[in-house]
């Protein structure tokens, strides 16, 4: 069972202790693929040396919605130029989070725009981080045209309604941990809802600890819990759910598949 977990943070400091041997558990509870999330000025450097470290890691490069205030134009340039690498698959973590009062909301929504621009102008996909701005995210979504490149929704938490919108703009829905919790009724409803073709799922460590580790820190071994639960809520098997969830992330981050790479 190959499983891919579509955004970690396996560079952050809670991992220093023991970075290497969270990843070979990762490896042993199957997952051969990761993408990591530099988000800020301190992350994307980290992020970029896992990548180039590992063959199976991966990295998005971005700007994360509560550091909007700390952006500057060659922060930009700098990630643009990060894009030519061969490693980078997506633009992210970037869009709005009003439940953080650590940027204010028309600086986030200036950074947001400016990121989807450049991820449109470079054919990059985008991952989206979205905490209490349904309505906006979406919005600038729309205003700036996001559906020519897509992405993923990340740790999805709104409404159907909301996903049926992210949905017709060509985003996928990505779930972690919260999707194993029993009172986690919404999100439980929306996976149940979303397309196969548009799933994704990831863990978002060392946060969002599935259940049973819930109170501990979560790492990337544990996105085979949140391939059980989808499975569960799929009606489907988990081994199903591994496959179809690896090709939709291969396929939305432009990623050769195994079999490819090896012709």
């Amino acid at each position: 069972m190959e499983l891919f977990d579509t955004h970690t943070h396996m560079d952050a400091p809670q991992f220093d202790e023991d970075r290497h041997e969270a990843i070979e558990r990762a490896l042993a509870q199957g997952v051969t693929r990761m993408i990591n999330i530099g988000f800020n000025r301190d992350t994307i450097p980290t992020t970029m040396k896992l990548a180039e470290t590992y063959d199976f890691i991966y990295a998005a490069v971005g700007w994360h919605p509560q550091d909007a205030i700390t952006m500057k134009e060659e922060d930009l340039d700098w990630i643009a130029e990060l894009c030519k690498h061969e490693k980078v698959v997506a633009i992210g973590e970037i869009g709005l989070d009003y439940y953080w009062d650590t940027s204010p909301k028309e600086v986030q929504h200036e950074v947001f725009r400016k990121q989807i621009r450049l991820a449109r102008e470079l054919g990059m996909p985008i991952s989206i981080h979205n905490r209490d701005a349904h309505e906006d995210v979406v919005r600038i979504l729309r205003e700036e045209r996001a559906n020519e490149i897509g992405g993923v929704m990340h740790s999805y938490s709104g409404s159907w309604e909301i996903a049926k919108m992210c949905l017709d703009l060509g985003f996928h829905l990505s779930f972690g941990g919260p999707i194993t919790f029993k009172n986690a009724k919404q999100p439980k409803e929306v996976l149940a809802k979303t397309p196969l073709d548009r799933l994704l799922i990831e863990t978002d460590s060392p946060y969002l600890t599935p259940h049973p580790f819930r109170g501990k820190r979560n790492e990337t071994g544990h996105v085979r819990l949140v391939a059980e639960a989808a499975a569960e809520l799929k009606g489907i098997s988990v081994e199903e759910i591994a496959v179809i969830t690896t090709q939709n992330a291969l396929e939305r981050f432009g990623i050769p598949s195994n079999r490819e790479k090896n012709r």
